[in-house]
């Protein structure tokens, strides 16, 4: 039987109308600003903000620079800002590099929501799917169980100023700490500029100065692909554990080889829907409070902490339900 995200993945998008009905001569703006344009990731965001535009009327699209370059997506902000885009929902490479411009947006009376950035001051909102450091837990379990509680593994994120990627290995390296005590981390966090490429040039160096390890868990949706491509090469899929963050669509060819157990994700489409009904909601001066229910997937009664909405959006996949996610 199919999950309630698998339906998502079919039906949630479909029809979802908001609150308050915009007025036929109200066409505003909004920009999704991602981290980089043209990865799989960031191209089902894409189908969820196109969607949003079609049931909105909203002029709603998405823009990324062609490098994960925090300077190049502050670049692109300042172009939206020249624009006269009414809202940004903005997923940051690096929330620190990106505070000034979007201190300028709200200042110039833009709405600001972001997306996999808690901390970040300038936002009038912050979209999360989930409980970070709880998400990077779950992951680190999925490795442990594999793993058999014991061993060397090695981590990696797509960028050291990325938050959230650094929140999910941060909560896995606690996690491992408290629950597996026999495992052992090695080496430092392995950056890949959500690169594939990047990723497998790093697991090789892993393998060639760690003979030993076991275990890898990746944080950018392209790690566990490169992670996978260097362990089938080397024959050691039955001999080592790989889990990380990313899409059947990326790694999907990987799992079905055994190359990489398994996955966790949320649905970009859903988020990128989810930030720009949220812009649009405060746009709109509607409320927004703990438990609120924004008629999508994994977003039905969500936390209010702050400026952090947190939903409940994970999903994991092997091998065995991977045929459910078609995207």
């Amino acid at each position: 039987m199919k999950t309630a995200l698998t339906l998502l993945a079919c039906t949630a998008l479909t029809g979802i109308a908001l609150t308050t009905p915009l007025a036929a001569q109200d066409k505003p703006k909004i920009a999704t600003v991602v981290k980089i344009a043209d990865i799989r990731w960031f191209n089902r965001m894409e189908e969820g903000v196109k969607k949003f535009a079609t049931d909105t009327g909203a002029d709603a699209f998405e823009v990324g620079p062609a490098q994960a370059d925090p300077q190049q997506q502050v670049a692109l902000i300042e172009d939206m800002i020249a624009q006269g885009v009414n809202a940004l929902a903005v997923v940051p490479m690096s929330p620190e590099a990106l505070e000034p411009v979007l201190g300028k947006a709200m200042e110039s009376g833009i709405t600001v929501i972001t997306h996999e950035a808690a901390s970040q001051k300038n936002t009038k909102y912050d979209l999360e799917a989930f409980q970070n450091e709880a998400f990077g837990a779950n992951l680190m379990e999925h490795l442990a169980q594999c793993m058999g509680g014991e061993g060397e593994y090695a981590v990696f994120v797509g960028s050291l100023t990325s938050q959230t990627h650094n929140q999910w290995v941060d909560g896995a390296i606690a996690y491992q700490k408290e629950k597996y005590p026999n495992m052992k981390l090695v080496g430092d966090k392995n950056e890949t500029f959500d690169d594939q490429q990047k990723a497998y040039e790093k697991a090789q160096e892993i393998l060639r100065a760690f003979p030993n390890v076991k275990g890898l868990q990746g944080s950018a949706s392209t790690d566990v692909a490169g992670i996978g491509l260097a362990i089938e090469e080397r024959g050691l899929a039955d001999k080592t554990c790989v889990f990380g963050t990313s899409l059947p669509s990326i790694a999907g060819r990987y799992i079905e080889t055994g190359a990489v157990d398994g996955i966790g994700f949320w649905d970009p489409a859903v988020a990128g829907y989810a930030m720009n009904k949220l812009a649009m909601m405060v746009m709109n001066g509607e409320e927004v409070k703990d438990g609120m229910d924004l008629e999508l997937e994994g977003y039905n009664s969500v936390k209010l902490d702050g400026k952090v909405i947190y939903g409940q959006a994970w999903v994991n996949v092997n091998r065995d339900n991977i045929a459910d996610y078609p995207f």
